[in-house]
């Protein structure tokens, strides 16, 4: 069966775009969606922990957002230019995603904040390889860069941005986007799941291009899928395998960590150890590992929608998407929870 892109396309008012974390952390609105029968409950973030079953396996992704985006000044014209920094290649040269690219032409030289200078010296379909002079650091980003805000949000970062486009678990930095179904989690919720009884476990897994890249594809089946490293503990594979074994069920908070389980599985058990995935869930997938997803309301004819339509249903989740914008739900990366179950 052919899958089309524009199957998994919806339409959404721009005023439900969220543009602004939710006043509180914790704060936003949970829409609970049932992937057997498609019911749909409608309760809060806070009270996640009472739709859990006891003794469930709740896996984090603790990855880090680095300040990422930076801003250059073009040497000859001195046109301001944005660069998105997604992955060091070597010291000093980055792969990026660079505003106006066909422009962005290899040899074009430019001035970052600092006196550091950057030039381009290799350019492919989608990315710009900038290369800096000297070499660049996170203690740099962390001085002149900018959290990398999504497309969709339409401003400047500000120093709130700094703290909630940011888990309050993260610990290990290299993310180029925020794992976003993680920003709703307090330390009062994960006290709570752990007061219930479940396990709270984490995997790294550094967030990449994918998230901005979308499906040019006619049939989605022709979709090539970023690549993204991650790392699996032993903890974690340790606590996910007895919950297997003990028809426990496992919560993957977003879906980062959907594709660092599912990408790990050999024999019906979850490896540990650090790898590279490149894995694209579209519907007709079996998943292995997770039974139950807290995510975000994804962009239109994305991976992640996709995803989330293998999970429980494109009919399912395209009618709850309807459903969410009658009812007046924030969408996107700083937007309202969904809890599919």
């Amino acid at each position: 069966m052919i899958v089309k892109t524009s199957d998994f396309y919806f339409e959404i008012p721009n005023r439900l775009i969220a543009q602004d974390p939710a006043p509180d952390r914790g704060s936003a609105r949970m829409m609970i969606l049932n992937r057997e029968s498609g019911q749909i409950q409608e309760a809060h973030i806070n009270n996640l922990s009472h739709y859990i079953e006891p003794r469930t396996v709740v896996v984090l992704n603790d990855t880090r957002v680095r300040k990422a985006r930076l801003y250059g000044t073009t040497k000859k014209t001195g046109g301001r230019v944005e660069f998105l920094l997604l992955e060091e290649q070597q010291p000093g040269l980055w792969k990026t995603l660079v505003s106006k690219a066909k422009k962005q032409k290899p040899g074009k030289a430019f001035i970052f904040p600092g006196s550091v200078d950057g030039t381009i010296i290799k350019a492919s379909e989608n990315f710009r390889y900038l290369k800096f002079d000297p070499p660049i650091d996170n203690a740099y980003l962390e001085s002149h860069g900018h959290m990398p805000l999504p497309p969709y949000i339409k401003r400047e970062d500000n120093q709130e941005d700094q703290k909630r486009y940011q888990t309050i678990y993260a610990r290990y930095l290299g993310s180029a986007a925020a794992p976003t179904a993680g920003l709703h989690i307090t330390e009062g919720i994960l006290k709570s799941l752990k007061d219930s009884g479940n396990t709270v476990v984490t995997i790294t897994l550094h967030v990449g291009v994918g998230t901005f890249l979308p499906i040019r594809s006619r049939n989605i089946e022709e979709h090539t899928m970023h690549e993204e490293k991650y790392c699996i503990p032993e903890q974690t594979a340790r606590a996910v395998n007895r919950a297997l074994h003990g028809g426990r069920r496992i919560l993957a908070v977003g879906t980062t960590v959907v594709r660092a389980l599912e990408s790990s599985v050999k024999d019906n058990r979850l490896l540990p150890g650090k790898r590279i995935t490149d894995i694209f869930i579209y519907p007709g997938y079996r998943f292995r590992i997770v039974s139950q997803l807290l995510t975000n309301f994804h962009t239109p004819a994305s991976t992640l929608l996709v995803l989330v339509s293998a999970f429980a249903g494109r009919e399912r989740i395209l009618s709850a998407y309807g459903e969410a914008v009658r009812k007046g739900y924030r969408f996107f990366s700083y937007g309202d929870a969904m809890l599919i179950r």
